[in-house]
């Protein structure tokens, strides 16, 4: 098993979460590819125009470079709250989480500003795996993925690459779909817009709902140009995964 400092081929990190055994997760950062500029160099989205071929071959590196995870179901995601169960079908689905019991296959989700947010149970049994952007994190897509485990004090959670605080500037719109969420979510930007913070949004749902155990959230994909892919900083451009499985 790829542990913390160890960089595969297919480019990414092993995130600083503690796992219980039987459980592994990996972050995918926009290294170690092959597709070619805008997209450069580990696309792993199909539907943001790069090459079919490249794409595969970026898919391909990742599942041969970390051990114990022999195929990946991806999703068609549409910032929606639908959740469902990983089938491994070779198929792909349209949700914005997912979740499994089954061992090798990856439960992941493709951004390149939203929020990906991993799950587990302390037990090891169950993984899951959603895209969270505003939209979804208003919906209830964290909530409603929470709800496949039997108990939010027994869920660790793990917020993945996301814009950050300082980078996402958004409408009086977006404050007013999270109307209990936190001041300190929310700051004052330039005119009515506002600066919102995707990691403390995430958090305030998560803690309100039993879960105690939430790691990650210190990264900036906007900022953050030569390790992750930003929609909002570059418009075309390449997806990062976030997967995680049981082994």
């Amino acid at each position: 098993m790829l542990m913390s400092n160890q960089q595969p081929a297919a480019g990414g990190f092993v995130p600083d979460w503690t796992l219980p055994a039987g459980v592994a997760a990996f972050v995918t950062t926009r290294c170690g590819g092959v597709s070619v500029p805008p997209y450069d160099s580990n696309n792993l989205g199909t539907h943001v125009g790069d090459d079919a071929l490249s794409v595969a071959e970026n898919r391909r590196r990742l599942v041969s470079a970390v051990a114990g995870l022999d195929e990946i179901q991806w999703l068609d995601q549409v910032h929606g709250a639908d959740v469902i169960e990983a089938v491994g079908d070779g198929q792909v689905h349209t949700a914005d989480a997912q979740f499994s019991g089954r061992p090798g296959l990856g439960c992941a989700v493709l951004t390149a500003d939203c929020l990906p947010v991993l799950f587990c149970n302390q037990q090891g049994t169950r993984v899951a795996a959603a895209h969270a952007g505003w939209r979804g994190l208003a919906a209830g897509v964290l909530l409603n993925t929470l709800a496949v485990f039997d108990d939010p004090a027994d869920v660790r959670a793990y917020l993945g690459p996301a814009i950050g605080p300082a980078a996402f500037e958004v409408g009086p719109e977006v404050r007013r779909a999270f109307a209990g969420a936190p001041d300190e979510c929310f700051r004052k930007g330039k005119g009515d817009r506002l600066l919102a913070d995707l990691y403390g949004l995430a958090r305030w749902q998560l803690g309100n709902a039993g879960v105690s155990q939430i790691c990650g959230g210190d990264f900036c994909t906007y900022t953050e140009r030569q390790r992750f892919y930003s929609y909002r900083r570059d418009r075309l451009t390449g997806r990062q995964a976030s997967l995680i499985w049981l082994v």
